[in-house]
Formats: C-alpha cells, sequence, structure tokens
C-alpha cells in the first residue's frame, strides 16, 4: 500500500447496484458446500467477530474473494484459492508475491484496491468477501456488503491497515474452515521469530526506524504496519518518538526538516518508485546525514521483491523476507 492511502470511495452507479444486488440474492451469499441433504459442512455455520459487527458464514465458502491487504495470501497459505484478488502491491498476473503466485492452479479476476471494482467482485458470485486488512472505513464496508458478507478487520484494531499477520490468519483461517492449519501457521512462524530472537539477542538492545520516501515525500512507519511490526518481532525497540508523530496511523508524513527523525540505532527506508528512487536515496545529501547513514547504520531496501515481501504481512511473504533481511541487517550492524 502506498503511504496515507485515501478512503474516498464514489458513489456505485445505478446499473452497477442492479448487478450488485442481483448477484447477492442469486448468486453465492450463502455457501455451495453443503452435502445433497443440505446440511452445511461441518464447522458450520461460524460466527467471525468483525470491526463491523458479527458476520456469520453459513457454510465453507467455494468463491472467495480477497480484497483486503495480503488477504489472498493467507488464504493460498491455508489451501484456498481465491476466485478473485487485490493487487495491491501490482504484481500483475495472479496479483500476489512470487512466493505465493505458484499456489494458484489459474489466474484469478482482478478487483481493484482502494476502489473495489464492485461488478468485477459480484460477477464472481462470491460466497464471502474477505477485508481483514483494510483502511478500516464503514464506507468501504457498506459498499460492499450488498455483494456478500464480508469479513473486516478484528474488532481490536485501531490502526488503518493494523491487522496482524497472526490475526489476519486466525481470522481467514475460521471463515474457511481450515483453523487448525491457521494456527500450525502461526506457530511456525511465531517459532522462527523466537528462534532468530535467541540467535541475535543484540537487536534487542537497539532502537529502530523505518521510513519510507514515495512521490518526493519522506515519511515513516509505525508499529502497526507490517514492515515494523517484522523488525519489532526480531526484537528492536521502535523508536517512540515517531510513533507519537503518527498520531494512530501507521505512517506519517515527514517534512525535509524532520527527516532527521529516522535517525536510531538502525534505520531502514524503503524506496517506493522505480530505481531513479533508490538512487536517489543513495545520495540525498537529507537522508545521507543523518547520523545513523553517517554511522553506516542505514539499510534502504534497493530489492524490490525484497520490500515487497517485507511489506507482504503475510506469513508466505514474511517467510521470505526473513531469509534475506535478517543477514543484511547482521552485516550492516557488524561493519
Amino acid at each position: 500500500m502506498n503511504p496515507g492511502p485515501s478512503t474516498r470511495f464514489g458513489l456505485v452507479a445505478a446499473g452497477a447496484l442492479s448487478t450488485v444486488l442481483l448477484a447477492a440474492c442469486g448468486g453465492g451469499g450463502s455457501g455451495a458446500s453443503s452435502d445433497s441433504s443440505g446440511e452445511a459442512a461441518e464447522g458450520y455455520p461460524v460466527t467471525v467477530e468483525t470491526l463491523f459487527g458479527d458476520v456469520e458464514i453459513e457454510d465453507r465458502p467455494q468463491n472467495v474473494a480477497a480484497l483486503g491487504w495480503s488477504d489472498a495470501e493467507t488464504a493460498l497459505a491455508l489451501g484456498v484459492q481465491p476466485v478473485g484478488v487485490a493487487d495491491w502491491q501490482a504484481y500483475g498476473g495472479t496479483g500476489v508475491g512470487p512466493w505465493a503466485a505458484d499456489l494458484f492452479d489459474s489466474e484469478p479476476s482482478q478487483l481493484g484496491t482502494m476502489e473495489p471494482n464492485i461488478e468485477a467482485i459480484a460477477s464472481l458470485e462470491p460466497d464471502v468477501i474477505l477485508d481483514t486488512r483494510s483502511d478500516n472505513s464503514q464506507d468501504r464496508h457498506d459498499l460492499l456488503s450488498p455483494v456478500a458478507p464480508v469479513v473486516g478487520p478484528p474488532p481490536e484494531v485501531e490502526v488503518t491497515y493494523g491487522t496482524t499477520w497472526q490475526q489476519q490468519t486466525r481470522q481467514v483461517a475460521q471463515v474457511l474452515g481450515e483453523e487448525e492449519r491457521g494456527e500450525e501457521l502461526v506457530t511456525e512462524l511465531e517459532g522462527r521469530f523466537e528462534e532468530l530472537r535467541g540467535d541475535n539477542p543484540e537487536f534487542a538492545d537497539l532502537t529502530i526506524a523505518v521510513g519510507a520516501y514515495f512521490d518526493g515525500q519522506y515519511g515513516a512507519y509505525v508499529p502497526g504496519d507490517t514492515r515494523v511490526d517484522v523488525l519489532t518481532e526480531l526484537g528492536f525497540e521502535y523508536k517512540p518518538e515517531l510513533v507519537e508523530m503518527a498520531d494512530g496511523a501507521f505512517y506519517t508524513d515527514l517534512s525535509a526538516e524532520l527527516v532527521e527523525e529516522l535517525d536510531a540505532d538502525l534505520t531502514i527506508v524503503f524506496p517506493i518508485g522505480d530505481a531513479e528512487t533508490t538512487e536517489f536515496l543513495k545520495e540525498d545529501p537529507v537522508l545521507q546525514g543523518i547520523p545513523s547513514a553517517e554511522a553506516g547504520r542505514l539499510i534502504v531496501l534497493d530489492d524490490p521483491e525484497l520490500a515487497n515481501a517485507f511489506s507482504s504481512g503475510s506469513t508466505l511473504g514474511i517467510n521470505h523476507a526473513l531469509d534475506e533481511i535478517v543477514p543484511i541487517i547482521q552485516d550492516t550492524l557488524e561493519d
């Protein structure tokens, strides 16, 4: 997701709204996995708690629309192939990272991100819409809910796009009837973090700041953002001053005068854009002049695949990111 995404949604045109309502009434709202007796699959119905109230899933979903950030990768990790996805990181093709793309048998439909394509979603006749990591807006929920049951973020999520990978995995697993596998995924990745913390105890003694550069503007991510959460789970302490500046959001803009706030024991900056953006950051005197950069403790993530994996927020993407980011951090701190 780009820093500071807007939450503006236009009105649904009359023709599109008719399509939506027809799909909701005649299509996939109730699931299609019940047997010939008409009984629901074992374990159903299930009630999922969300920010917008409880959602009842009457039967095991067959047609899943994955709209939230990394909902598609989470479903794939649980063995379910969504029929439609939101391509938040502009991968193209299957709309998920290369660490997950091969789990699709065929390309799903593209459904839009901040402005969902309601007609495209409705045409898939989904049994459920996953939107577990989103902007937390009532407008978005109301736009989607005429089509099928919408599973939004858990009720305790306060930061926009702030659903943790653990919350997302468990919530999607509950919807899909894969709770046992969901707990396995959570336990496996938490165990990996624990092992990495044990191997790198020095991380716990260091502060970290995570920045970005997008469209000519610096900014900082804070806890609640998936990138930061991965680093703090490695043991780092996040710089508290940046948290205060974000004021409840996952990201805060930084003027040129405030770029020095990215100084910490370790600074990581994500260039959002093309190769020219990366080269700019490596030469920008403002960024390169902060103490952590002068001390050789600035990492500009110049590998787009690693940056995307780091940003994915799914168990699949995080595992891929850990393979590469930990050695880079170790080398940076040793220099």
